[in-house]
């Protein structure tokens, strides 16, 4: 099975007292996916000190773009038709990352053909 990695453009906005990144600016957020590793999870990488990377799963993803989901460490919900809300709760604080359905979207039907991809020896 193959990897999947996408970059999306995304708003972070965090509540550091000195802040990480331009929040008007939109930034490239890695998305992961590796059926090998783990075929229920989904890594998202946050560019400098804003966030790291969180590892989640897919399913939360996929319910997010629907209606609020999760709990603790990472929520997701819609915000409006085209936007997408993914909040990640740490010791540091909390990042707020607003993307594109579209994209997420776009990432998540990638990981799905990636899973169902024939093994080849």
């Amino acid at each position: 099975m193959s990897v999947v990695e996408q970059y999306a453009r995304a708003h972070i906005v965090s509540d550091a007292a000195v802040p990480l990144v331009d929040e008007l600016e939109a930034v490239p957020v890695t998305l992961r996916y590796d059926p090998d590793h783990d075929p229920r999870k989904v890594r998202m990488a946050l560019p400098g000190a804003a966030g790291g990377e969180w590892v989640f799963s897919r399913e939360l993803l996929e319910e997010g773009l629907r209606a609020p989901a999760g709990s603790g460490e990472v929520r997701v919900w819609p915000c409006g038709r085209v936007q997408v809300v993914v909040e990640f709760h740490s010791a540091q604080g909390v990042s707020v990352v607003q993307f594109e359905r579209q994209a997420l979207l776009r990432f998540l039907r990638r990981t799905y053909m990636a899973a169902a991809e024939p093994v080849t020896h």
